[in-house]
């Protein structure tokens, strides 16, 4: 076995005090140079790691975290995201770490803001959110910015430099991703990107999905495809996205940029002598159901309990272990069809 070396054994080979490799080891107090660089030598030649553990069960102080997440009785694709900051505060239960989740209306901005004022109230140590919302999301961390707390981010991209992290996929590449699907499903003709319910000029990540997308077709061969794009919201979507489709019937292929392509499968499905190749994200059950009767052809699984996962997860760890926040962690992007869709309940 490897010897775990002490920091008796550490003072004895450096020449120098167990005081002073402490102070090394835990950077306080002053040291002289040349103690300094005695004990990193020693510290070099036995590649000495910390018990981070007992480190961190010592630390008396509590550590907070708020998650700042859409509520999930309005849009079954956060209950996941639920599912894995709970699983997150489970592991590190043990720990001086205390997570709390505040639910804001995906549909509201006014939501949002209240919600980020509540988070800002409860002044955490760190917040991670889903920013929905371009405009109030880089508000909210310039906010907390100012407050010394620290931003992490899931889900959706953000451009600023008061966020210390990311986790999600490249959903520019989603959105290219998407793009091959339809043109192997489609090979010629009309395809319509359609965006449900939310304020697309204030919604990157739908933004980042077209552009992608977009890009995709753009180095195609010229005059084989057209793309167009339809924005939808509710109460009327239902009637207007017939209305749309039956005013456009060169369409042979839909790509739905949110996790609600079962709201348009079950309009085209009233109409199966019509095909139309449909692409869309995430692996709710509504969605499932029209991927295994072949309305939806492809997903793309975004897996939103695993980004929530790792986004508390990195914000635990750097407060109990000391551990560097990752700056982005891209996470695959799968694509999921009839044939392998049962492979992500085992």
């Amino acid at each position: 076995m490897e010897k775990i070396y002490t920091i008796k054994d550490i003072a004895e080979l450096a020449g120098v005090s167990k005081g002073t490799v402490d102070r090394v080891l835990h950077k306080r107090g002053k040291v002289s140079q040349d103690a300094l660089e005695r004990v990193n030598e020693v510290l070099d030649k036995i590649d000495y790691q910390p018990n981070l553990m007992a480190r961190s069960l010592k630390k008396k102080q509590i550590y907070s975290i708020c998650v700042l997440l859409p509520d999930s009785k309005n849009d079954p694709y956060w209950q996941p995201c639920i599912d894995g900051i709970n699983e997150a505060k489970k592991e590190f239960k043990s720990f001086n770490v205390k997570v709390e989740i505040f639910l804001f209306d995906a549909t509201s901005t006014a939501s949002f803001v209240e919600t980020s004022k509540a988070v800002l109230n409860a002044a955490p140590d760190a917040v991670l959110l889903v920013p929905l919302f371009h405009k109030e999301a880089i508000d909210a961390i310039e906010t907390y910015n100012s407050k010394g707390i620290i931003s992490g981010i899931f889900n959706n991209q953000l451009k600023s430099s008061a966020i210390k992290s990311f986790v999600g996929q490249d959903l520019f590449q989603s959105g290219r991703i998407a793009a091959r699907l339809l043109e192997l499903l489609v090979q010629k003709g009309t395809i319509a990107i359609v965006h449900i319910d939310e304020d697309y000029e204030n919604a990157v990540h739908m933004q980042e999905k077209e552009k992608g997308f977009r890009d995709y077709f753009d180095n195609l061969e010229k005059g084989k495809f057209e793309i167009k794009t339809f924005k939808v919201k509710h109460p009327q979507f239902k009637t207007t996205l017939k209305e749309y489709l039956e005013a456009n019937p060169n369409i042979s292929g839909l790509f739905v940029t949110t996790s609600k392509a079962y709201q348009v499968a079950k309009i085209i499905s009233k109409n199966p002598e019509r095909k139309i190749a449909l692409v869309g994200y995430d692996l709710l059950e509504n969605n499932l159901e029209y991927l295994n009767n072949k309305t939806i052809d492809f997903l793309i699984h975004q897996n939103p309990k695993r980004q929530a996962y790792l986004g508390t997860a990195s914000l635990i760890e750097h407060f109990i272990f000391e551990k560097e926040i990752s700056a982005e962690k891209l996470l695959p992007i799968d694509i999921i069809n009839t044939e392998n869709a049962k492979d992500y309940f085992l």
